[in-house]
């Protein structure tokens, strides 16, 4: 019987994915979810073959220069790949390869979670309840923001970006974008486009985020930019945290600038800014985006997919990425 392929996964994935690794390969999991030290990855790597990752784990140049001359691709679990560095596993002849077109409505999802639940108070009106602060209902209390008749300004229309966008439309909201290139008529479905971020955030009285990180987008959401949206608007994050300028976005909810914010993403977490757990118009989520099982498990088989594409049908894998 021919040896199998040597797969180390450096996260417990779902149950399903893990049966599906160990089904295809000699698997070498993680079953505590133990962060791995550099060392620890590498004692690990020995004699593999391929490195099974999540976004939560840096794959730095240092670590890559380290790594076994025995792995050939690094597959992670994650659209974003940020936390690779591709030119230097380039470099090492290693492939890298992500888990596109699978988070799509599970993102989208979160997202208009997101914007209802920062227009319309949530996270106050829960607070009241689980602290027995609530004494019946009044006229005035809580009162939020309506969705219909709004204009949400998209920044990235991508997929997810699309999805944000039908949903919101059920909602009666009217929708305004700025991507790198336009859509092709038919897919905007009536929204308006526009050539630069600049030019959107004075329509956007709801904004949310759908692009990438990049050194372009990096603190894309200064303190310049939110003081272009209009006074009271809701600024929406589920792409990256590293997007938003969080002194500047904190300073707005403070000054009600802004009405209220919805954070999936935080720059540098799993750490996030202790001053968003003080403010009561910022509501806030643990990076769920992807959080439901069909999108976990989904993510799962995309990765393992690649791995098999490479590791055992010696071909070139269908997600790979490039420097």
């Amino acid at each position: 019987m021919a040896k199998r392929p040597v797969v180390v996964a450096t996260r417990h994935f779902p149950e399903a994915v893990e049966a599906r690794l160990q089904a295809l390969f000699d698997a070498r999991l993680n079953p505590e979810d133990n962060a791995l030290s550099n060392e620890e990855l590498i004692a690990r790597a020995q004699g593999a073959d391929g490195l099974m990752v999540a976004a939560t784990g840096k794959v730095d140049a240092d670590l890559i220069a380290r790594l076994p001359q025995s792995i050939r691709i690094i597959a992670t679990f994650s659209v974003g790949y940020e936390h690779i560095d591709v030119a230097a596993a380039e470099r090492r002849g290693i492939l890298v390869t992500n888990t596109p077109d699978v988070l799509t409505d599970a993102t989208a999802e979160i997202a208009l979670l997101l914007l209802l639940g920062a227009a319309r108070r949530a996270h106050e009106g829960a607070a009241m309840l689980r602290q027995a602060q609530w004494t019946g209902w009044t006229p005035t209390q809580l009162m939020g923001i309506g969705l219909t008749g709004k204009r949400l300004g998209i920044v990235g229309m991508g997929r997810i970006g699309q999805a944000m966008a039908q949903r919101a439309r059920a909602n009666g909201m009217e929708i305004h974008y700025y991507n790198r290139t336009r859509l092709p008529v038919e897919q905007e479905q009536g929204a308006t486009y526009y050539s630069t971020v600049e030019a959107l955030l004075p329509q956007a009285q709801f904004l949310s985020l759908h692009c990438p990180l990049t050194p372009q987008t990096t603190k894309l959401m200064d303190a310049r930019r939110i003081a272009m949206l209009p006074n009271g608007a809701v600024l929406v994050n589920t792409a990256r945290g590293g997007i938003v300028d969080d002194d500047a976005l904190i300073a707005a909810l403070k000054s009600g600038k802004l009405a209220a914010a919805g954070l999936d993403v935080f720059d540098g977490e799993p750490k996030v800014d202790p001053r968003y757990f003080a403010i009561e118009n910022a509501f806030i989520l643990p990076h769920m985006g992807s959080a439901t099982i069909e999108t976990r498990n989904a993510m799962g088989f995309r990765a393992i997919e690649n791995l098999k594409t490479v590791l055992i049908d010696g071909k070139q894998p269908p997600h790979r990425v490039m420097a």
